[in-house]
């Protein structure tokens, strides 16, 4: 088992791993996939683990859970921690990299994929200040069949 620097959410059957740097906004794209999937219909989003989360590999899939002492605490930026419903265990879908390096406007295929603890996975680079949600929703494929919650207009 490892311990990595990262938030993870579960969005329908699969988990997204997001990993940046301390401030980037991991906790704010939690919320934002929160938001946009907290409704009764699926697909359903919940809360793995905000700040540090736990890697198994198993059967050649990547499962991530929250160590126990952060269970269900995800840090809301000027609110402080807060309890939310979670998720104990799920398989990792997509890695998500906030303030990444190497977030080009069409980025090289190696660029497209990570191995975290053996297992090969999609990546997803963001660029720092990018606008996120649309386009992982466009890499989660198994989002497929589900009809997309619409952003509310302000």
């Amino acid at each position: 088992m490892a311990t990595i620097h990262a938030s993870a959410v579960l969005v329908g059957a699969r988990a997204i791993l997001v990993r940046g740097p301390s401030g980037s906004g991991k906790s704010r794209l939690v919320l934002d996939l929160l938001d946009r999937f907290g409704g009764a219909l699926p697909p359903f989003a919940r809360l793995i683990a905000d700040d540090r989360v736990e890697l198994d590999a198993a059967h050649g899939r990547l499962l991530v859970h929250s160590p126990a002492p952060l269970a269900g605490l995800l840090e809301v930026r000027g609110l402080g921690i807060r309890k939310l419903a979670h998720e104990p265990l799920a398989v990792a879908g997509l890695v998500v990299d906030l303030d990444a390096s190497d977030a080009d406007r069409m980025p090289e295929p190696d660029a497209l994929s990570t191995v975290l603890a053996g297992v090969t996975l999609p990546r997803h680079p963001v660029a720092a200040g990018a606008t996120v949600v649309p386009a992982i929703l466009a890499r989660c494929q198994w989002l497929a069949g589900f009809p997309l919650p619409v952003a509310a207009s302000h």
